[in-house]
């Protein structure tokens, strides 16, 4: 396994919420990762653990291996992948999203 790959394991097992976005949660750099911030923050989530890929090429194309998913944003919640925006927004209204966020102990 390459270190990218253990430092993905690693991050999505440490923390209860991430987010692998282009961009911080303060400052998104495009409109997908800014919705998906949204969304979270929609939600009552209290504490969102973000990932530039634009800081890293290596993370950037690592993580689309590790999820087996060609884009970002991609939400992690109890080291699950959930999706990116497109699904995160259909969670959203559906209250799916809300659901698994209390169910997993992450929101207010």
């Amino acid at each position: 396994m390459s270190s990218v790959q253990e430092f993905l394991s690693k991050t999505v097992s440490d923390h209860p919420v991430v987010l692998f976005m282009k961009g911080t949660a303060q400052l998104p750099q495009c409109g997908f990762s800014g919705k998906a911030v949204q969304l979270l923050k929609g939600c009552g989530l209290k504490q969102l653990v973000t990932v530039n890929v634009l800081d890293d090429n290596e993370v950037r194309e690592g993580i689309k291996e590790f999820s087996n998913w060609p884009t970002i944003p991609q939400l992690y919640v109890k080291g699950e992948f959930i999706g990116g925006s497109d699904i995160m927004t259909e969670m959203y209204e559906s209250g799916e999203l809300k659901q698994l966020l209390e169910d997993a102990g992450v929101t207010g």
